[in-house]
């Protein structure tokens, strides 16, 4: 099996799909520390604005997950393991209203896993 560089909890997946059955097709972005701290933040695809300095992390329930590239320098040697946790979401991602939100848990990669990815 391919190494990925972001999977996610049942519980996550769980409440991604809720969130494409009620809102559509949808992406990611891992936040990196404005306004609602550094979480994964869920939007609308066709309102958030990707560009050349995100990255394409890999996609989790059928989602596209995105950090930027200056982000990813840091974590590249993580794998991300999304969540969900009791609370409020960012208020400008989709969960916010849910009672859930997601959240990022990380693991280091083994020197045979960053091996593979590259």
């Amino acid at each position: 099996m391919a190494i990925q560089r972001v999977v996610a909890t049942d519980a996550a997946l769980e409440l991604i799909a809720q969130l494409r059955q009620e809102h559509g097709n949808l992406l990611f972005h891992q936040s990196g520390g404005c306004c609602d701290g550094s979480a994964p933040m869920c939007f609308l695809a066709n309102e958030f604005m990707l560009g050349d300095v995100d990255v394409l992390l890999g996609e989790i329930g059928g989602v596209p997950f995105y950090m930027s590239k200056s982000q990813f320098e840091y974590w590249k040697h993580t794998q991300l393991i999304i969540d969900v946790v009791p609370g409020n979401g960012g208020m400008f991602s989709l969960d916010g209203a849910t009672g859930l939100r997601f959240l990022t848990r990380s693991r280091l990669f083994s020197d045979d896993e960053i091996l593979e990815l590259k």
